[in-house]
């Protein structure tokens, strides 16, 4: 790939997604594949007014022999270091680029233990984690690895798979053209267009309905927002956490979801697919689920702890996302969730609450939006996915027709 179209990319992230300010401190966590993109994005947060840059790498098959040889209680604890790391970003709010490239089989018949330590060290960082909610701007974006590459092109070489990742990511990125900054900007206006007009209707419920059998309504708490593309911290700084990013999304009472969803992609989950699976609701709660493949990954995901048998997000993607038009499944969420529309069963957003500026977690709470260790997005869009919305008045209003915006 090109340096220049890969130091556009860098400058997207740096100063759209993370929108590095004069003075402040970034850490940027990577994998191992493309340290010479983690070099360029480095220089460009500096070139924003970073004063500092830390990249903490990380390494699959490292993971899988700390999990073999540690032990579950060693596992699940923070050292004392770890937790003076997060202090820090609770009092500092560091800026955090993630860049995804991970194999999507890369924790394939890991030891079981794992992920009852990453439970548990959850609970430990949860508090470090609300308390930077909303005051820092963090992006997710991703660089093509090997084994990744190699998942979705086996006939091509790993050189060959490689470059034409790096094109599928651009692509879906709106980061291929001469200048991904103004595409992005233009991009945002759209979405936020979309965002103002569904906040306008004053929806209090959600009804979907697809031929493969989708039959499910949720309700929307009467303080919930829509929100979609660039988001604003408690200091007023704007910045996009996602790209790339389709959708509009909004989070529901969690108490209200009923009816049943089909899955319309797989899921990637702990280094396994869960294929064709349903998931079906009774009084906000996820009571029934059924997969043809990953059954007992379908049921840890709900059962990471009680709130996630509840819903977080309600998300709207129309066919017409560039992620779905590539046609490819990428085997990670922060593509595949903006190609269809999706539920996520989990934690919710705050911002997604009108005034939760001034409300405590507990006040959120009562209102309806959930709260839990995880936040797992599955999707349900199709091409004849019918949307409505009704409003506070009962008035029902079409949202999605066959598949896409019916506004």
């Amino acid at each position: 790939m090109k340096k220049t179209v890969l130091k556009n990319y860098a400058r997207l992230i740096a100063r759209v997604g993370a929108n590095v300010q004069k003075g402040q401190e970034v850490v940027i966590q990577a994998g191992l594949d493309q340290p010479e993109f983690v070099k360029l994005l480095t220089e460009e947060c500096y070139r924003a007014g970073a004063k500092k840059v830390r990249v903490e790498w990380s390494y699959e098959p490292m993971m899988k022999v700390h999990a073999r040889w540690m032990k579950l209680k060693d596992m699940s604890r923070l050292e004392a270091w770890e937790h003076a790391k997060y202090q820090h970003m609770a009092e500092v709010f560091p800026v955090r680029i993630i860049l995804e490239s991970a194999d999507p089989d890369g924790l394939s018949g890991i030891n079981p233990k794992f992920f009852k330590s990453m439970q548990a060290v959850r609970k430990e960082i949860k508090p470090y984690r609300d308390a930077i909610e909303n005051r820092h701007q963090w992006c997710i974006a991703a660089v093509p690895g090997e084994a990744w590459a190699k998942k979705l092109y086996p006939k091509l070489s790993k050189r060959q798979a490689v470059e034409q990742l790096w094109k599928d990511i651009l692509f879906t990125s709106r980061a291929d053209g001469e200048d991904p900054v103004a595409a992005w900007d233009a991009h945002n206006r759209d979405l936020k267009e979309r965002c103002d007009y569904l906040n306008g209707l004053g929806l209090r419920e959600l009804r979907y309905r697809s031929a493969n059998g989708t039959d499910f309504k949720v309700g929307l708490m009467p303080l919930g927002v829509f929100h979609a593309g660039s988001d604003t911290t408690l200091q007023g700084v704007v910045y996009d956490p996602n790209i790339p990013t389709e959708e509009v999304f909004t989070c529901p009472d969690r108490r209200t979801a009923q009816g049943i969803v089909y899955s319309t992609k797989p899921l990637s989950f702990q280094g396994q697919l869960i294929e064709n699976f349903s998931v079906r609701f009774e009084n906000g709660r996820a009571v029934e689920v059924k997969a043809e493949k990953g059954q007992k990954q379908l049921e840890q995901v709900v059962s990471m702890d009680d709130a996630s048998h509840y819903l977080g997000e309600c998300a709207l993607v129309p066919k017409e996302s560039p992620i779905h038009a590539s046609g490819l499944l990428f085997y990670n969420t922060l593509f595949d969730e903006n190609a269809a529309c999706h539920l996520a069963l989990g934690t919710g957003f705050p911002e997604c609450v009108k005034g939760f500026e001034s409300m405590s977690s507990e006040q959120l709470y009562e209102l309806g939006l959930n709260d839990s260790l995880s936040h797992t997005d599955f999707m349900i869009g199709s091409d004849d996915l019918d949307i409505d919305g009704v409003t506070a008045e009962g008035e029902i209003v079409p949202i999605f027709r066959n598949g896409t915006w019916a506004f």
